[in-house]
């Protein structure tokens, strides 16, 4: 059985502890570290990668939901709360689970089940070498619209500004991040800057279309077009090996 690295993130010391006598009963989920608010969450999934956090969504100056806006990749997530006003939100963003403080030991065995047969799927999947592969998610808070997105599920991605424009499974949403910054942490396998404004997911190709002075046209699947430019051409056609 794989073990399943989890931190504890939450500002109340007790709801950490209660977290902790809980998780005694299943070993394989290894405690590897706690955070008492939202920045020192970050600094922990960020030197330790866990494969899942318990996170308080209500923390003084920073709430859960912006911590998870600060990540590059989200872990996943289990939301801890005593506010059950939350609950639809939190299910919106597609969280493995959302549990109500004081949790009970039942409820807790019956997440951690649903848990474990996902996160253990993850990991039978061979890794990739990008700091974002294609299994791994993202989170956007869009305004009052918070979304978990799987990378994979991302077909076109755009600039405006100083946000990037993903289009996912007939939505999209504004993540406060550069292109260039997008370019340089998505798998660079899957997904190729076609020009200076616009990436796109190779898998989601379904036609190319030649134009003028080598520059190409690209049809995705879900009905989009977009124009390779003249410089970029050559190393796409390098990369689909046309």
């Amino acid at each position: 059985m794989h073990s399943i690295n989890c931190i504890l993130i939450d500002d109340e010391r007790l709801a950490r502890e209660e977290l902790r006598l809980l998780l005694q009963d299943f070993p394989d989920f290894i405690i590897v570290g706690e955070a008492a608010n939202a920045d020192e969450g970050i600094d922990l999934i960020t030197r330790l990668a866990p494969d899942l956090i318990f996170l308080d969504i209500q923390m003084p100056e920073k709430s859960g939901f912006d911590l998870l806006e600060a990540l590059d990749h989200a872990p996943q997530v289990i939301f801890t709360t005593a506010f059950d006003q939350y609950a639809i939100r939190a299910f919106e963003v597609n969280a493995l689970d959302y549990m109500l403080k004081p949790i009970r030991k039942e409820r807790m065995t019956k997440t951690l089940t649903k848990v474990r047969a996902e996160i253990q799927q993850q990991k039978a999947k061979p890794p990739t070498v990008a700091v974002v592969s294609k299994d791994r998610q993202v989170f956007i808070k869009d305004g009052d619209q918070c979304h978990f997105v799987k990378v994979s599920t991302i077909s076109f991605i755009q600039s405006v500004g100083n946000y990037a424009k993903l289009h996912f499974e007939g939505q999209s949403a504004l993540l406060h991040r550069s292109l260039n910054l997008l370019e340089q942490k998505f798998d660079p396998t899957i997904f190729f800057r076609v020009n200076r404004q616009e990436i796109i997911n190779l898998l989601f190709i379904e036609k190319i279309v030649p134009l003028f002075k080598g520059s190409l046209r690209i049809h995705l699947k879900d009905g989009r077009q977009v124009e390779v430019s003249e410089r970029r051409s050559a190393k796409f056609k390098e990369r689909m090996s046309i």
